[in-house]
């Protein structure tokens, strides 16, 4: 990809410069101009990646627990005798109120 082997060597402020004399400055900055900018594209390109994985996972994820969810509530309304086998849960209904016996009598 790059024919021109970078070697730089740190200056005083922290700054870069390489090897090359002052003819070559301008060749040296257009090059590491387009060495950042190849860099800067690999990593945009390696977050989007990373994101895009962490929204599919997290979708996945969520599906998963939505069937679990629908299991469970299918699982308790087998074990209360209600017949029906919808997936998406109703509004129970209010349990039958059975009349006191003992003080009818009088």
């Amino acid at each position: 990809m790059w024919t021109r082997e970078f070697r730089y060597r740190p200056i005083l402020l922290g700054c870069w410069q390489d090897g090359h004399d002052g003819d070559d400055s301008k060749q040296s900055t257009a090059d590491m101009t387009a060495f950042v900018q190849n860099l800067l594209q690999q990593m945009q390109s390696r977050f989007q990646a990373m994101s895009d994985s962490i929204i599919t996972k997290n979708i996945l994820s969520m599906g998963n627990r939505i069937d679990e969810l629908e299991q469970s509530i299918n699982d308790l309304k087998a074990e209360m005798g209600v017949e029906g086998g919808s997936p998406s849960p109703s509004v129970p209904s209010k349990p039958k109120v059975e009349p006191k016996s003992g003080d009818d009598s009088a």
